[in-house]
């Protein structure tokens, strides 16, 4: 598999989450008859199966990481370089802005408007800590024990964090990112959306020193 072809796996199936996460909001607010929690479960539901499918039809292709906290782990834990690592960065966040665009042209909104939806506070900042820990923890332990689950896994584990985190879950900079440009109930106000980056990183990079570290048979060096 060519670099050339890698890097475009990363930026459609970004593209495509993302086109996920914030079609599924939008029509889950549209057709919620203003309850929140409806809004959210169908949310959450179209983000979780999507996921499955993403990660099941681009791991075919290679990687399927979507995420820049996924590639800094696979950087750490060395099955990537660090040049490729931030091309792949790149190009997930460049994919993003476009699910974005895409999402919004099928609902007829204008293809980008910053969100004024308040996200904030030390509970959410926790909050995104700990979904990025546990995301980060359960690829790199399906990864090295349990592969072929991988997409079930990660696509069961964002469905529920969408509900036991108070920030729901966004786990991945560079949706933090695409979402400040939705003005819809998946987006996050530019303001808030560095110290959910900031949370991300230190979850991501938490869990990847920790389940590198208990995933390391004895005797083996940590990557």
């Amino acid at each position: 598999m060519t670099l050339a072809q890698r890097l475009t796996s990363e930026a459609l199936g970004t593209a495509l989450l993302l086109a996920i996460i914030i079609g599924s909001g939008i029509m889950g607010e549209r057709l919620a008859g203003g309850s929140v929690a409806i809004a959210l479960l169908a949310n959450s539901i179209a983000t979780g199966a999507g996921l499955i499918a993403l990660i099941a039809a681009f791991g075919a292709i290679f990687d399927a990481h979507f995420n820049p906290m996924v590639t800094t782990a696979t950087a750490f834990l060395r099955y990537l370089s660090w040049r490729e690592a931030g091309l792949y960065m790149i190009f997930q966040c460049v994919g993003a802005f476009a699910g974005v665009a895409c999402a919004h042209w099928m609902f007829g909104e204008p293809t980008f408007f910053a969100s004024h939806h308040a996200r904030s506070g030390a509970a959410q900042w926790w909050s995104e800590f700990v979904a990025t820990f546990g995301l980060l923890s359960v690829i790199i332990g399906c990864v090295r024990g349990r592969p072929q689950a991988v997409p079930y896994a990660v696509g069961c584990y964002i469905a529920a964090a969408y509900w036991f985190t108070g920030s729901t879950s966004f786990a991945n900079p560079a949706v933090t990112l695409a979402r400040m440009a939705s003005d819809t109930f998946a987006g996050i106000r530019p303001a808030d959306a560095l110290p959910f980056i900031v949370a991300q990183v230190a979850g991501g990079l938490a869990a990847t020193g920790v389940m590198g570290w208990l995933t390391t048979p004895p005797g083996r060096k940590n990557y």
